[in-house]
This record gives C-alpha cells, sequence and structure tokens, in this order.
C-alpha cells in the first residue's frame, strides 16, 4: 500500500499544478484582453450611434433616402427639457398663487354679496386669482407664465382676461397667447367664483390692439385685416458689420450641390450636416435662406424655387444657438473687400466632400468654399458627415425648430379644442396605390377599417384630430357619427387672407402672397398630434404592414 501510495500523489499533484497554471494563464489573458478593449476603444457619438434617434428625423440607403413625409420631427420635439431661467419660464402654480393671496389686504366686500347691486370689479386682484386656480383646473396640460390684469367683459359680471402659456408638451421656451371671457358669481361666503368659461380666444376686450402696417405699394386691398404681429418673433437677417469684422471672421461657405430641391428631410439632413461642420471648425456658416420645395410639397406638382427657409423654421433660435450669417450679405461684403483692398481675402476652395473636416481643421483660411460639382450623389452635401468624419461631427438638431408663425396655427387649433382630443394618424397617398410594399395599407385605413379599430382605442364623442395626406376631405365622414372630427382643411381661416401668418409672411416676403404649402401642412399636423392625450398611429396600430415596406419592420 505504501508503494501504491508513493507511485500515485506525484502524479495528482502535478495535475493540479498543471490545472491551477492552466487557470492562471487563462486568468492573465484575459486581464490582458480586457486592459487592451478599455485603452483602445472610443465610445461612439450618440448623435451617430443612436439609430433610434437617427431614424425619427430619415433614413439613408445607398446614397438617397427613403422618408416619410407625413411626420417631421425637429429639434424641439426630441429635446429632454424645456429651457428655463434667462427666459422666466417658470409656471404660475397654487403655491405661487396661495403667496400672492397672502399679499392681499383682509377685507371684505362692504354690500353683501346677496345684494343685487353688487357688481364684478374685474381690476380686483381676486378676480385673477380666482381665474388662476380655475385655470390650473381645467387646463392641466398647460403651463401658465403670466396674466394680464383682467378688464370688463360685455357685461357687468363678465371679465376678458390674456396670459401666456406654453404646452406641457413642447419643450421650447416658446410662448403663447389666449384671452377668455369668464363669467363671474360668489359663493355662499362672498368670494368671486367663475361661473363660465369662455372658449379660446373669446376675451376679445383682453387682446392685443392690432397694429395696421403700411400696405402702400404691395397691391393688396384694404379689406386684408391688419396683422397682431407676434412681439416673439425676429426674423431679422444677422450682418458682419464693418470691414474689420469681416477680416477677422472666418467662414465655411457651400456652394448649392445636388440636394437642392430635393425632399425636405434630405435638405435638413444636409443642412445640419453643413452646420455641424461649421462648429466642428469654430467657423461661420454662411447660410443660403432660399430653398427649393420638392414637388410633392406643391399645389403644382413640380419643383418650387424662391421659398424662405423662415416659413418653415425658426430662425430667431437658429441665428442664437448657431454662427451663422446670411448668403447674400456675406457675398456682397466679400465683394467689397475685393475691391476696396490690395490684399485679397483668404480663400481655401475644397473640390469634394472627400477631404474630410479633420483635414481642415488648422487651415487659417478666412474662408473654406466647399464646392459640389460632381455628379449625384457625389455632390451631396451630407457625404462630408459619412466615414471617420462620423465620429467629430455632431448635426445640431437642438438648433432646428419649427416656424413660431407656424406654431401659432398649432396652438390655435389645439387651443379651439380646449386641448382635451384625441388624434390619428393616417397615411394613405402614394404608399396606400404602392401594394408591393404596403399590400395592406389601402384596405386598413379605408373608412369602415379605421372605424372599427378606432372605437376600440377612443372614447365616443371624444374630439378627434385626423393628421393625413390623404386629400378628399369626405373620406373621414364615416368617422363623424361617433367622434367630433376636425381635420386641418377646418381650419382654412388660419392661413387665409385675412389671417396673421397671412400678412405677417406675406410682409416678410417682400409684399408677395405665400402659399400655404404641403410642407407646413406635415409641419403643423405633426405638431398638433403630437399635443393629443391619445394617439394613433396607421403603422402597428392600423395596419400590420411596414412603415418602410415588406420586411423592414
Amino acid at each position: 500500500m505504501k508503494e501504491l501510495n508513493s507511485t500515485t500523489d506525484p502524479i495528482g499533484q502535478n495535475l493540479i499544478k498543471g490545472i491551477s497554471n492552466v487557470c492562471f494563464s487563462v486568468f492573465v489573458f484575459s486581464v490582458l484582453i480586457f486592459t487592451i478593449i478599455a485603452i483602445t476603444y472610443q465610445p461612439p457619438d450618440p448623435w451617430e450611434s443612436s439609430r433610434a434617434l437617427t431614424r425619427v428625423f430619415t433614413q439613408v440607403e445607398n446614397a438617397t433616402f427613403k422618408v416619410d413625409n407625413s411626420v417631421l420631427k425637429t429639434g424641439e420635439d426630441v429635446a429632454t427639457a424645456p429651457m428655463v431661467g434667462a427666459f422666466s419660464l417658470v409656471p404660475i402654480t397654487e403655491a405661487s398663487i396661495e403667496k400672492s393671496e397672502e399679499k392681499l389686504p383682509a377685507e371684505t366686500l362692504k354690500l353683501g354679496c346677496e345684494s343685487e347691486n353688487v357688481v364684478v370689479n374685474c381690476s380686483d386682484p381676486r378676480v385673477l386669482i380666482t381665474i388662476e386656480r380655475f385655470n390650473l383646473r381645467a387646463f392641466k396640460s398647460i403651463a401658465f407664465l403670466d396674466y394680464q390684469t383682467p378688464v370688463n367683459g360685455s357685461k357687468p359680471d363678465e371679465c376678458d382676461v390674456a396670459w401666456r402659456f406654453r404646452n406641457k408638451k413642447e419643450k421650447s421656451w416658446r410662448k403663447y397667447r389666449d384671452f377668455r371671457r369668464f363669467r363671474m358669481g360668489f359663493s355662499d361666503d362672498c368670494s368671486y367664483k367663475v361661473v363660465h368659461a369662455g372658449r379660446w380666444h373669446s376675451g376679445v376686450n383682453a387682446r392685443r390692439p392690432r397694429i395696421r402696417v403700411n400696405t402702400a405699394g404691395t397691391g393688396r386691398k384694404a379689406r386684408i385685416a391688419p396683422p397682431v404681429r407676434d412681439e416673439d418673433i425676429n426674423d431679422t437677417i444677422p450682418v458682419i458689420g464693418s470691414d474689420s469684422a469681416f477680416r477677422d471672421g472666418r467662414y465655411l461657405y457651400y456652394s448649392r450641390g445636388g440636394d437642392y430641391c430635393k425632399e425636405m428631410n434630405h435638405y435638413l439632413w444636409s443642412f445640419l450636416c453643413a452646420l455641424g461642420e461649421a462648429q466642428y471648425l469654430n467657423r461661420t456658416f454662411v447660410m443660403d435662406l432660399s430653398i427649393c420645395l420638392a414637388s410633392s410639397h406643391t399645389q403644382s406638382r413640380k419643383d418650387e424655387e424662391g421659398k424662405d427657409f423662415r416659413f418653415y423654421f425658426d430662425f430667431e433660435h437658429l441665428k442664437e444657438d448657431a454662427s451663422i450669417v446670411e448668403e447674400g450679405d456675406f457675398l456682397k461684403d466679400w465683394k467689397r473687400w475685393d475691391k476696396t483692398h490690395k490684399k485679397k481675402i483668404s480663400v481655401r476652395k475644397v473640390a469634394n466632400h472627400k477631404v474630410s473636416p479633420m483635414q481642415l481643421r488648422t487651415d487659417k483660411s478666412t474662408i473654406i468654399w466647399r464646392q459640389f460639382d460632381a455628379p449625384e450623389p457625389e455632390n451631396y452635401w451630407y457625404r462630408v458627415c459619412e466615414g471617420p468624419a462620423a465620429k467629430y461631427i455632431q448635426r445640431p438638431w437642438h438648433a432646428l425648430w419649427k416656424s413660431k408663425r407656424l406654431m401659432n396655427i398649432v396652438t390655435e387649433i389645439s387651443g379651439s379644442m380646449d386641448w382635451d382630443y384625441d388624434a390619428v394618424h393616417v397615411v394613405r397617398g402614394e404608399k396606400a396605390q404602392n401594394k408591393e410594399l404596403w399590400p395592406h395599407l389601402d384596405a386598413d385605413t379605408s373608412p369602415d377599417a379605421f372605424v372599427m379599430k378606432l372605437q376600440g382605442a377612443i372614447t365616443p364623442w371624444r374630439n378627434l384630430y385626423v393628421a393625413t395626406n390623404e386629400p378628399f376631405y369626405n373620406y373621414f365622414d364615416k368617422l363623424r357619427s361617433h367622434y367630433k372630427v376636425h381635420l386641418l382643411d377646418d381650419y382654412k381661416y388660419l392661413w387665409s387672407n385675412t389671417s396673421e401668418w397671412y400678412n405677417e409672411t406675406t410682409q416678410l416676403n417682400g409684399g408677395r402672397p405665400v402659399e400655404f404649402d404641403g410642407y407646413m401642412r406635415v409641419e403643423v399636423d405633426t405638431e398638433v398630434l403630437y399635443r393629443a392625450k391619445t394617439q394613433v398611429e396607421t403603422f402597428y396600430n392600423l395596419t400590420k404592414d411596414c412603415k418602410d415596406g415588406i420586411n423592414t419592420c
């Protein structure tokens, strides 16, 4: 037995030592691999790697765009929180109302409120406090920012009051106005109470005075209503100023490329690439405010040039968020400099997108001029941001908001339903006709089909807003037997020739009327849809077809 033990012990010990050595080697090798990965790993740019966020805006496939043009999201729709602080957006709350109430003198009405001789004193601070409390209870989706002192309505017990607000679903700092008429009464303790609240914009005595604009020479008739100017809109174009300011500046200038007259989502993808490169290079971007609207959004079904960027997007926010200069003024300053100075402005001409932003980072030229003369798709602006550049260039989506003028229309529509409505997004158009990519879409969005499906999702007789690209207004008539149906065309007066939008855009366009085109319709439809309490989408709600065609779900 002793001999047997003496022969087996060394074998067992050697086996244990071997296993220990292998385990230790695996451990060391694992640590080494982990260390190498930790050192060399570079986290991807969230704007580049987040597929979910990127798909919100567009998709790229073989340098062409395949997009859903029935919904448009911009920077204010993906912001994480509303901007506060400098814009004084602290909303009115019950706590702030109580503080205001504590400052009032503890006095009662001299006459008993039961007396027929007691009239409502609209300037009494207690009237405003009562209305503020009522609004907080009635409109929970609204953040009230400030009120004007109530004024008399048309009857002794009526008060008109105006206030500024924002919708809690909107993540920008922009403010909107409403003015309503309230019928006031008295409670048992002689305190004020709201007996009845008027509808949207019913308090006409509290609205801002109309400012008549001189229309001489524009050819417009006097019957067109003078506008109520939105003091929150500043569309003025920033100028460079003196020659020295022009000389000391650093600019990035893009010539027009193949993106011109493409779909608007294509334009935005390219424009924000250019703006992102300018920010990466710490340069001022030279911006062409003239847009060519693709035929899919025009009544003529032809591409239309000469559209102003400011018709569609918030230029005031853009110029506050990014360093830009308008192309026309920039070219004038450049030409004037070359005429009046012997030393010309230094210019670096870049022939194609293959010269990366990283290669231009240290360039000292006053102007970097990217030229896009190659055939499509090599002449698309967004090609600059492809490949390795995608790790360095961040598209500043936060700088791009929808036009405040269009958002005023959105607010008018939502407010007219007291922000208490549901919405359905019905995508039809070319997709419904393309049975190869969307075989069931046409049938699934037929009047009978979506009436049946909506009844299981939305309570009967609710306000129902239908955001759609379906051109036939009466297509949704069957819904009217179940809901209070609202379509964008029900609000044509908001862009008619007596509207604020019409007057302001006409003035912006040098006295020429502006068409309320298909792209504006998409912007308004999108934002009204977002503000609904319940949203029913075409894809995955009304139909099982994939949003981008067969086998793309």
